[in-house]
């Protein structure tokens, strides 16, 4: 499993659009609405990092997002 933190900047106005339409991921197990330079807070969880990839090419594509910004967990 690969777990990640994704940190997305919205429009103006579109976090909550945003934030709808990422809960409708199954791969994202919670999303959230933050204060600061970053809009909204998404934790992400996947079964290789390919699918990771695959998953964060989509956010990226939803309308309402200006850019992201993705922490991947360090297993230890």
């Amino acid at each position: 499993m690969v777990s990640a933190c994704v940190l997305i900047r919205t429009s103006r106005g579109r976090y909550q659009e945003v934030l709808e339409r990422l809960k409708q991921f199954k791969e994202v197990k919670m999303a959230f609405p933050v204060l600061g330079r970053w809009d909204v807070v998404a934790d992400v969880e996947t079964q290789n990092f390919q699918s990771l990839g695959r998953l964060i090419m989509k956010i990226g594509t939803l309308g309402g997002i200006v850019f992201t910004e993705t922490l991947v967990e360090l297993q230890t």
